[in-house]
């Protein structure tokens, strides 16, 4: 019987991937057509097929695996947002991104706390801890997104590199309003130490981990494993997050941190022949394909839209205020003290409308939904409505605001140019 059952509910697992692989290839193609990021199309689709509508894809009886495709898809799009940032890039823009990823999510969250309070009536220790949970950018939407529009290079890496970095504060900021609420104990020294040390630690495994792992694989008779390079890459996301993670560091760190060693491995004297250089690129980037259709999919499906109806008008303007007030605030607070990265008007209007906000701020949630905290149906109201207007309306027309800012790439434009002709 008990063998039955786990038949039953297997068949009905590789059903529900099957259906939400179909259902990403269709939008994959589609998203081609009309000229939109597809995991827009991702999410809008898995609020249609979820279990709030037609009822076609549900998670909620397979939490083991909905945490694995969550917790690996993440870390694994992270490590493909590290490959495409360069350090030459990154160490002129350092400044900012470390103020944005510390001191833009804490003003991000106090400023939050502020607009939730004006329009809804729960505790203002409620409305931080909310405001915590959407301060920080999600690279899981963030990577995606760059990686189909060639976007100004300092921008992109600025923005990616924030979205890697700020988990860990917005984690860290999350869990000390926890404590308040919960009458723990508090202390700001403690959980400043807590942020620190989950940065160094992350930062350190990625570093080592990522050199040991491409020193295996480069083009030389010590990369004895350079013929399992794609494997490698996928086992040093995996070693890198747990590892990184059991000794109490940032896992997503490390994963950026490892992408961003094996896409900048020419700085480490190391190389990859061509040939497996290329079988590489071909497997992590289908697997990254699959991350994305899996993550934004079986997201949108998870999206309750009664309580999004119930609280609609109040979590709309809040969620305004988020995109037109608070993150322009945040990024002229982090930016402009930054003589050295010399950012131009149309950069900063770039990066204060490129805001999206995805699985790291959904899964935070889910946590606060579980533990039924006072207040936890408006928490899940303002995440998901943050989630689905920022990457909607934000992910949507990145490519749109980034042309009229004249901050496309050269082969962008002209590909641009010749589609009017």
């Amino acid at each position: 019987m008990e063998t039955s059952i786990h038949a039953i509910a297997c068949n009905q697992l590789l059903i529900l991937l099957a259906t939400i692989a179909i259902t990403g290839i269709i939008c994959s193609k589609g998203s081609e057509l009309i000229n939109i990021p597809d995991v827009v199309l991702f999410l809008i689709v898995g609020i249609l097929l979820g279990p709030s509508v037609f009822h076609m894809i549900d998670i909620s009886q397979f939490q083991l695996e909905n945490q694995l495709i969550l917790t690996f898809g993440s870390a694994f799009i992270l490590y493909l947002g590290g490959k495409e940032v360069s350090l030459k890039v990154l160490k002129n823009v350092k400044v900012t991104v470390i103020l944005l990823s510390t001191l833009g999510v804490v003003v991000s969250t106090f400023l939050m706390a502020k607009f939730i309070s004006f329009s809804f009536e729960v505790s203002f220790i409620t409305c931080l801890l909310a405001g915590a949970i959407v301060a920080s950018t999600d690279p899981a939407t963030i990577v995606p997104i760059f990686n189909q529009v060639k976007i100004d290079k300092k921008v992109k890496q600025t923005v990616i590199s924030e979205s890697a970095l700020n988990d860990a504060t917005g984690a860290i900021l999350t869990v000390a309003i926890l404590s308040i609420i919960q009458g723990d104990n508090f202390s700001l020294e403690g959980n400043l130490y807590s942020l620190f040390m989950m940065t160094i630690i992350g930062i350190i495994i990625g570093v080592v981990t990522g050199l040991t792992l491409l020193f295996l694989v480069n083009d030389s008779p010590k990369g004895i494993f350079k013929e399992y390079t794609p494997i490698i890459s996928i086992l040093s996301v995996i070693i890198a997050y747990e590892l990184s993670t059991y000794l109490g560091g940032s896992g997503y760190m490390s994963c950026f941190i490892v992408g961003l060693i094996t896409g900048n491995k020419r700085n480490f004297k190391l190389w990859l022949s061509q040939k497996y250089y290329d079988a590489d690129c071909n497997v992590v980037e289908t697997l990254g394909t699959i991350c994305r259709m899996c993550i934004f999919i079986i997201l949108g499906s998870q999206v309750q839209l009664d309580i999004l109806f119930k609280y609609f008008v109040p979590s709309l303007i809040t969620v305004l205020a988020f995109i037109f007030i608070v993150r322009p605030i945040v990024v002229l607070v982090c930016a402009l003290v930054d003589r050295k990265a010399k950012w131009n008007k149309n950069q900063l209007l770039f990066m204060m409308w490129v805001r999206e906000t995805g699985v790291i701020p959904a899964a935070l949630c889910g946590i606060i939904t579980t533990m039924k905290l006072p207040g936890y149906e408006i928490i899940s109201s303002i995440v998901f409505m943050t989630i689905l207007i920022t990457l909607i309306l934000q992910g949507s027309t990145t490519k749109l605001v980034a042309k009229k800012l004249k901050l496309l790439e050269d082969d962008e434009v002209v590909s641009e140019v010749t589609q009017d002709l």
